[in-house]
């Protein structure tokens, strides 16, 4: 399993990069911008808006008139300045446009290979503790480990192409979908990026003391698990999660039962887990924003709010989502009290009837 030696002395990360790309990279930031014939100002920032530092922002090699460049470019870099550039100057799509789109990529990418390989480094560990590759000596003693740098590689040979299939595959799913509830919550509003929706706010208890006694590992795989678990309960009630913010997450649904199915939901897959830490859920419904990916408005914030007031492993709404819930649930109003933000409001207490 082990490599032999780079004949070019190329170190693992050249190696690591090179078997990701699919090729060596042999050009500097400038020639990718000359070979696509694409206005340099303009390449400059839909390269930034995926989320890159400049083309010829790192030290690197000199050119005869002192300028510093980097050589860390390929032809498929250059493809792909050709194409973006190309999409802002065709049809309804304008440059303002497509850096929007292209930033809302980098961004989503960005998360996405962070935790790829997190999830890779942690699978690395197992095989390197299980003895994964070791081959036995003709005289019966144990041969030399592969090094990490081959286990990755091997792995990234076996995700291959499969693993960008699916990854196209997915994006056009979830864009059917995305496009589906526009149309759904926008379809009678002038402006399609205002909704009325019932927003979520789940928050883990006491974290910060939690994770003073906790191991580093230990605190990751909590949060993980905890994310997880409110992912699922939220789909599964064809809600929407819009972001993990450490131990919270902020969701949203169309209708405030919804909304209310996963709050209860989230509560008994984490607080009654007795494994889990205990859990606390707001609801406050209203007009929100839709802009890339995220939702903002008062609701949001009020949502977030509640969850100071809610008890533990209870479930707190405000008064407009308490209107819109049906007689199946008994709503109480509490004393009022002070919200950052709001002032003075009556947080409702709600159960099942």
């Amino acid at each position: 399993m082990t490599m032999a030696p780079d004949p070019e002395g190329r170190d693992q990360r050249s190696r690591l990069e090179e078997a990701i790309l699919g090729e060596r990279p042999t050009l500097t930031g400038a020639e990718v911008v000359e070979r696509a014939g694409v206005d340099p100002d303009q390449a400059r920032r839909l390269w930034r808006s995926l989320g890159f530092p400049e083309l010829d922002g790192e030290p690197g090699s000199t050119d005869a008139g002192g300028t510093t460049t980097t050589i860390g470019f390929t032809e498929a870099d250059v493809a792909a300045v050709r194409d973006l550039y190309a999409t802002a100057g065709e049809g309804l799509i304008d440059l303002d446009t497509a850096v929007n789109l292209t930033r809302a990529v980098g961004q989503t990418m960005s998360r996405l290979a962070e935790w790829e390989v997190a999830t890779l480094v942690t699978r690395i560990e197992e095989l390197e503790a299980q003895g994964y590759g070791v081959t036995a000596r003709e005289d019966g003693t144990a041969g030399t480990p592969p090094t990490r740098a081959d286990l990755a590689l091997r792995l990234v040979k076996d995700i291959g192409s499969g693993f960008e299939t699916m990854l196209v595959y997915a994006w056009r799913r979830h864009l059917a979908a995305a496009v589906a509830r526009l149309e759904a919550l926008g379809a009678a509003d002038e402006d399609l990026h205002v909704a009325h929706v019932t927003v979520g706010f789940a928050d883990i208890v006491s974290f910060t003391a939690l994770s003073n006694t906790l191991e580093h590992d230990r605190i990751g795989d909590l949060v993980e698990l905890f994310e997880q678990r409110c992912h699922d309960v939220v789909r599964n009630d064809r809600g929407r999660v819009i972001k993990s913010i450490g131990d919270s997450v902020l969701f949203l649904h169309d209708d405030p039962v919804g909304a209310m199915r996963s709050a209860e939901g989230i509560i008994r897959v984490i607080g009654k887990d007795r494994k889990m830490p205990d859990v606390r859920v707001g609801l406050a419904s209203g007009t929100v924003s839709l802009r890339m990916g995220d939702v903002f408005g008062p609701p949001v914030n009020l949502a977030a709010r509640l969850t100071a007031v809610a008890r533990r492993n209870r479930v707190i709404i405000d008064a407009a989502t308490a209107e819109l819930l049906p007689p199946s649930y008994e709503t109480w109003r509490l004393p009022a009290r002070p919200v950052r933000g709001f002032g003075l409001i009556e947080p409702v207490a709600v159960r099942r009837s």
